[in-house]
């Protein structure tokens, strides 16, 4: 039932982690605050296909 997502840095656009998440619980995109080494400093990463 766990879907695997990739995470996307909003500033770069660069694919930098990976998590999963229950589709039926959770239909909406998530966004976490994580950091991102190319951009070095913490940014909002969000879901992507």
């Amino acid at each position: 039932m766990r879907d695997i997502i990739t995470l996307a840095c909003g500033d770069c656009k660069r694919r930098n982690y990976t998590t999963t998440k229950n589709k039926k619980r959770t239909p909406d995109r998530l966004a976490f605050k994580k950091y991102c080494r190319f951009c070095r400093k913490h940014t909002e990463h969000k879901e992507t296909k």
